[in-house]
This record gives structure tokens, C-alpha cells and sequence, in this order.
């Protein structure tokens, strides 16, 4: 059961890395020409900077809750490395109940800010509800919500035994 948690929280992880790069990637793209249409053609597409504001949400959303994941998520830990270790598994327990409520209150108001905001429209995208713009929080606060119970109940991702989708064990690393 544990190894079957952990292929899926696997899966969720590198799904987050892909829609986060791909995110950047098409970012990449579209500004460019955003830029070309504006000085070279004279005539400023209208679409661009919306979508790439869009996806700069993507990636931010779904990047945070990998980078929660793999532990490379900003933390000032100058004070709790200095402390014994009882002290130092509070302080942790602290940390992962307030970001369980960060996650919970992303993924609750999300939800009702993307429900409250569909009838709206974007002006520069006419086809795109406000709500879907805003639909990046309540997924990555859900996803970052799983990375973080994956944590308190089977452990740090980088402290444990990882099985591949091969079966092959590779001893205190991560994918």
C-alpha cells in the first residue's frame, strides 16, 4: 500500500514538474512574440501578456507544491537547526500543520473564488472564464495538501528508500 502511495505521489511530483516547465516554456514563446507584433509589426497582439500572466500562475502553483515536495521550497531554518532534537520535531510538527492550513485555505477559498468568478469574462481573451485563471490555486493548494499529509505520515521524500516503477530500490534518494 505504501509503495502504491508513493508511485502516485511520484506521479503527481513529475506532473508538477512538467505542467510547471512546459508553463515556462510556452511563456518563452509567446512573449517573444508579443514583443515582435508590438515594435516590428506595429500592431500589439492583445492576447499575449494575459496568457502569459496565466501561466506564470501555472507555474508558480504547481512549481511550489513540487518544490514542497522535493524540500527546495524557501525555509529560514537558522534558528530550528540550532535546537535539540525534541524541540527540532516540534518545531517541524509546527511547520507541517501551518502549511497543512495554508494548503486547506488555498484549496477552499480556491475553489470558491474560481466558482464565484466563472460567469466572468477576460477582456483581451473573450473565451476564458475569470474562474479558470484562478483555477492554479485550489489544484496546487490540493496538490501541495498531499505532498504535505505524504510527508507527515511516510516521511521526508529525501530520507527514504524509493521503489521505481521498474522495482529497482535505491536507498535514501528520491526520483
Amino acid at each position: 500500500m505504501k509503495n502504491n502511495i508513493l508511485r502516485l505521489t511520484d506521479i503527481l511530483y513529475l506532473a508538477c514538474i512538467w505542467i510547471s516547465g512546459a508553463s515556462i516554456f510556452v511563456m518563452s514563446l509567446i512573449i517573444p512574440w508579443g514583443i515582435f507584433t508590438r515594435y516590428v509589426l506595429g500592431t500589439g497582439s492583445q492576447w499575449p501578456e494575459p496568457i502569459s500572466i496565466l501561466l506564470m500562475v501555472v507555474f508558480t502553483f504547481f512549481g511550489a507544491a513540487a518544490a514542497y515536495r522535493a524540500g527546495a521550497h524557501i525555509a529560514v531554518a537558522m534558528v530550528t537547526e540550532r535546537l535539540p532534537a525534541g524541540p527540532k520535531r516540534l518545531m517541524a510538527g509546527l511547520v507541517d500543520v501551518l502549511m497543512l492550513s495554508v494548503a486547506v485555505f488555498m484549496t477552499v477559498y480556491g475553489s470558491k473564488l474560481c466558482m464565484e468568478t466563472w460567469g466572468q469574462n477576460i477582456g483581451e481573451i473573450p473565451w476564458m472564464p475569470v474562474g479558470a485563471t484562478y483555477l492554479p490555486v485550489p489544484l496546487g493548494g490540493f496538490i501541495t495538501l498531499i505532498f504535505i499529509l505524504e510527508h507527515m505520515v511516510l516521511g521526508y521524500q529525501g530520507q527514504r528508500d524509493v521503489v521505481t516503477f521498474d522495482h529497482e530500490k535505491i536507498e535514501g534518494g528520491a526520483l
